[in-house]
């Protein structure tokens, strides 16, 4: 399997310059590169749960056993932005901590997300959720 070369992989989680961007859920098992290649993008390091910014995007690596994945992501889009974004990262299938997919797909809804897309990250996957464009209040 050939990686993505490493601003593509940012690139593809639309995480530019000068975006504030939250970490949680880090741990040993998470992916240093791309942690560096997300921090590179925005020229700063990537704020902890313990910031009180308001945040253009959430990282949340999230594996199973680490809790309720709906309060999870209740916690994460707090301090969202308006038309900001969570990118649930978890292990890739027969990776140790495995999340099936369904579960991201049906915790969004139940935590006022609507899951856009799910990219290839390694031996992660990704998946960005976003809040309803219907929520905005445009018409």
């Amino acid at each position: 399997m050939v990686a993505a070369s490493e601003g593509s992989r940012v690139a593809s989680l639309g995480i530019t310059g000068d975006m504030v961007v939250q970490e949680l859920g880090w741990d040993e098992d998470t992916d240093d590169t791309l942690r560096i290649e997300i921090e590179d993008a925005i020229d700063a390091e990537m704020l902890d749960d313990d910031a009180v910014d308001v945040m253009d995007a959430v990282v949340l690596w999230w594996r199973d056993g680490d809790g309720d994945l709906v309060d999870a992501l209740m916690d994460a889009i707090g301090p969202l932005a308006e038309g900001g974004f969570v990118w649930v990262f978890s292990p890739k299938t027969g990776r140790p901590g495995y999340v099936d997919p369904s579960e991201i797909a049906e915790s969004a809804p139940t935590a006022g997300l609507t899951q856009t897309s799910v990219i290839s990250l390694g031996e992660w996957s990704g998946s960005c959720l976003v809040t309803p464009k219907a929520r905005s209040g445009k018409r």
